[in-house]
């Protein structure tokens, strides 16, 4: 993320840049300008499908951006389409859902399609502020009445808890590769993406099965059969 100088020669940090993906243009247009008036936000683009969205964020030119994804997005390239394809495909972004009154069951889904967190529309507009820029910090946020059922959504949570079903189609691929023992370089000739994408999958496939290293990522995805590794290793 670049830095901007102040008046008095400090500099800070530049505005965290969010991409809106919201099917009605009123609520699009609402949305822009509550983000643009928030201190530390941008709103970089504003879209109503799936496909303007891969294309926008695919344009980006800047560090890491929030992408936020309304679960009203209808069609074969609904809103869970989309999250898991920008995780795939971008996965140095965060991507926070967006609805109101969601079923706890359509949250679970959305965050182990590869959604960031969830916010609600009919909160306040502080806490929505408040949980994008949350969120642009590393924090899974669920906000809003959904809150209220962090149980129901732990529970959606426990039935994904397979290596094969917590991991993304790519994030598999990469494991896949690695497995045979290649470096980061050579996995990211390998599946024709650049270096820096398959370290950022890797990243996030140890947090997602809360282990520290490659090795321990291969022996827990072995156990459920997702790949094959030597007894050696």
């Amino acid at each position: 993320m670049n830095d901007t100088t102040s008046e008095d020669g400090r500099k800070s940090a530049s505005p965290l840049g969010v991409v809106v993906v919201e099917p009605f243009a009123v609520v699009r247009a609402g949305l822009v300008r509550t983000i643009d008036a928030s201190p530390g936000l941008e709103a970089l683009a504003s879209v109503a499908s799936a496909d303007e969205a891969m294309v926008v964020v695919d344009r980006l030119r800047r560090g890491r951006s929030v992408i936020l994804v309304a679960m009203g997005l209808a069609g074969e390239q609904d809103a869970y389409w989309l999250i898991r394809a920008l995780r795939e495909r971008f996965p140095g972004h965060v991507i926070l859902g967006m609805g109101a009154n969601a079923d706890p069951n359509a949250i679970s889904r959305a965050l182990f399609t590869g959604a960031d967190g969830f916010v609600d529309k009919n909160v306040e507009v502080e806490e929505f502020v408040a949980a994008i820029q949350a969120s642009g910090g590393d924090e899974v946020v669920i906000v809003g009445p959904a809150a209220a059922s962090v149980g129901t959504i732990a529970e959606g949570i426990e039935r994904r808890r397979s290596p094969t079903f917590r991991l993304t189609r790519r994030e598999r691929e990469v494991l896949v590769v690695a497995s045979e023992g290649l470096t980061a370089r050579e996995i990211a000739d390998r599946l024709g993406v650049r270096e820096r994408t398959v370290t950022t999958h890797l990243a996030r496939i140890y947090g997602k099965l809360g282990v520290g290293n490659r090795l321990a990522a291969l022996r827990l995805a072995a156990r459920s059969g997702l790949v094959s590794i030597s007894q050696d290793e």
